[in-house]
């Protein structure tokens, strides 16, 4: 692996932070947490000019044939400044979805305006138990005529409240299956669809996930993603996609971090000299950087995997759960450091700590992707 950014990555790197870092403050992200739409429609759009939304796909589809490493890069730079939106849900979830599942007609059909900002998609992986296993897919599809019907609930669907297409993953096979993974199938669902009612949740990181309750929806079979009953191994590669590409969120989040604790370090004067000269606060610092050096590696080796089309799986999940622990204790030493300060709401470590909670149980928490590493050693 080439562990350094080639000149493209390196420019739309500097340009994104350049421009995220005016557009969008602290203050700007607070006021989105308060918004019930949570993100600005304005700076959707100049997201959209930017090629932004367009970025992982083909240019067949209006895209602007990015790469997986590329779409990383991007998200560290919208992790440094906790960007507001849909970005993550439409392109990195239901776009990829799409594009890997759907036929010529759906991409043509759907790609095209997500890459344009004119719509926005989600994705509807979680159901009551708010398990990514595939057991936890209860959605029921029964099949009648020309038409899929839908009834229960999904729980954590981020933006659904803007969207105008939700991709669920629903169980066709309402029948016991031999294994939970039989049976499951993906559907793109009209927001506006009769008998759909979205709830918004509170959150922690003060995102807008949403309950979706699904009564008696009628959904065309043409709706239908890939081969009915046979869902599960998109799902599993959208999942791995996503934990990596969440990781790249992280690594973000993390270096800004770095710059408020250093910042602190050099600044707080404790018995005439800067906190940052005693023996205590350098060793928490030097244990941050261990984490954010070791987690912006393995998240950007991951991302190569991934755009190079090689087996990635294992590599994601080891990433997604180093990352998740390495996030959590680097965001405790930042607290050590900079005091009682840091839990204030005028402060915006707080803010990096609530998104970081709420990073570290999607797509699967530490010990979710544990087991799926040792199933992939075969144990």
């Amino acid at each position: 692996m080439d562990f350094e950014f080639n000149e493209e990555q390196r420019m739309m790197q500097q340009a994104a932070r350049r421009f995220l870092t005016k557009e969008c403050s602290s203050a700007f992200v607070r006021e989105m947490e308060q918004d019930p739409k949570g993100h600005s429609t304005d700076l959707w759009q100049r997201m959209t000019e930017l090629g932004w939304m367009g970025l992982p796909f083909p240019e067949t589809y209006g895209g602007v044939e990015g790469t997986f490493l590329d779409l990383a890069v991007l998200l560290s730079e919208m992790g440094f400044v906790c960007l507001p939106g849909p970005f993550f849900s439409s392109i990195v979830l239901a776009g990829s979805t799409i594009l890997d599942a759907g036929n010529e007609s759906q991409r043509r059909a759907i790609l095209p305006q997500l890459a344009n900002g004119s719509q926005i998609a989600t994705l509807a992986w979680t159901g009551t138990s708010a398990t990514y296993a595939p057991e936890g897919i209860s959605l029921k599809a029964e099949v009648s005529g020309d038409a899929y019907i839908l009834t229960g609930t999904k729980l954590f669907v981020a933006d659904a409240h803007v969207a105008h297409i939700i991709v669920c993953a629903v169980r066709t096979n309402v029948n016991e299956p031999a294994r939970p993974e039989e049976g499951i199938s993906l559907l793109w669902v009209d927001s506006q669809s009769s008998g759909i009612t979205i709830e918004p949740l509170q959150t922690i990181a003060g995102d807008k996930q949403c309950a979706v309750h699904f009564q008696r929806v009628k959904v065309p079979r043409t709706n239908l993603l890939g081969e009915q009953d046979k869902g599960w191994p998109v799902l599993q590669r959208v999942l791995h996609k996503a934990a990596v590409a969440k990781c790249a969120e992280m690594v973000g989040g993390a270096e800004r971090v770095i710059e408020l604790v250093m910042l602190q370090a050099r600044e707080r004067v404790q018995f005439g000299k800067p906190i940052g000269s005693f023996q205590a606060v350098q060793h928490h610092c030097a244990n941050i950087l261990t984490y954010f050096e070791t987690s912006k590696f393995m998240t950007f080796d991951a991302a190569w995997r991934i755009t190079q089309g090689l087996p990635y799986e294992k590599q994601a999940s080891v990433c997604k759960a180093w990352v998740n622990d390495s996030y959590r204790k680097l965001l405790a030493l930042a607290h050590a450091v900079m005091g009682g300060m840091g839990f204030m709401e005028e402060h915006d470590l707080q803010l990096y700590f609530r998104r970081a909670k709420a990073a570290e149980l999607v797509f699967g928490d530490a010990d979710f992707h544990r087991d799926l590493v040792a199933r992939h050693m075969g144990l």
